[in-house]
């Protein structure tokens, strides 16, 4: 199989790795703006060769659009304007539904799958990139009735040798959950990483004393804002709920606190412990 990848960071070239390792892709087409990009990505052997848009999808079977969301809600019309009735097109955004309702009237609509890996780091580039980074995670397809059903196979079978499992939901209803599990991570992340910098001006300090639970906390405000103000710009809405609620939440931290209610901060803390059970299912 010819595949073509919009986007050879991260997320892009780690897939294109996984594909080529599994037999799945033949030859892998590398599309960027980055001339940087995709010549890292060739000298680490994750694409085969560079290709401009209309050349690369013309050449392919597949086509994988692994850009910011920002970047694919504008892409993805293009992409499906050159597109046969024989190719299948993904992305791989981490919002859904701006994406899907860019293309919900489009004629080609029925061969795109909406994709998001439930995978990331903080870094970004093809350098990033891992092979097995998606193993054992969560793969979320929305609105499949909507993408013709050799589409819909296709991008199951790359799902499974990402060695992904399956969820499927629909746009409107990913994005919600995304917004309480992905997003205000990285939100909390960034805020605290500001607190830190605001209110601790000895940089020596920070890294001297930073443990592992600060490190892992504010590891994800190193991720680039290119990608994640497009994502928080199409969600805003779930955002500013989770956001809201997190707020609530930091308040009740705050009052018992300042009113020396310990008991209550104690049960605050256990009633937080059950994300454990969840978690360790």
């Amino acid at each position: 199989m010819k595949i073509s990848i919009i986007g050879v960071g991260l997320i892009g070239g780690s897939m294109a790795l996984k594909l080529r390792t599994k037999g799945i892709a033949d030859f892998i087409y590398g599309i960027d703006q980055s001339e940087k990009h995709l010549t890292e990505a060739l000298d680490l052997n994750i694409i085969d060769e560079k290709a401009d848009l209309e050349s690369g999808i013309k050449s392919s079977d597949l086509i994988i659009l692994a850009v910011p969301v920002d970047a694919a809600k504008k892409l993805l019309p293009k992409v499906l304007d050159l597109v046969s009735e024989h190719q299948t097109v993904m992305d791989a955004g981490s919002t859904k539904s701006g994406i899907v309702n860019a293309v919900k009237d489009h004629p080609n609509r029925a061969r795109f799958v909406a994709f998001h890996p439930m995978w990331g780091t903080e870094d970004n580039g093809p350098k990033s990139a891992v092979s097995e980074s998606f193993s054992g995670k969560a793969g979320v397809i929305c609105n499949r009735e909507e993408s013709a059903p050799d589409a819909l196979r296709l991008v199951e079978r790359i799902a499974e040798s990402l060695d992904m499992h399956l969820i499927y939901m629909n746009a409107e209803s990913h994005d919600v959950h995304t917004a309480y599990i992905s997003h205000i991570s990285h939100i909390t992340s960034y805020a605290l990483a500001n607190t830190v910098l605001e209110k601790e001006r000895e940089e020596e300090t920070i890294f001297q004393l930073a443990s592992s639970g600060f490190s892992s906390t504010v590891r994800l405000a190193k991720s680039h804002p290119e990608m994640w103000v497009p994502i928080f710009r199409q969600n805003k809405e779930n955002v500013l709920d989770v956001l809201n609620e997190h707020i609530s939440q930091l308040r009740k931290f705050k009052s018992a606190l300042e009113k020396e209610n310990f008991e209550y901060l104690g049960e605050l803390i256990a009633n937080a412990n059950k994300i454990r059970g969840i978690l360790d299912k």
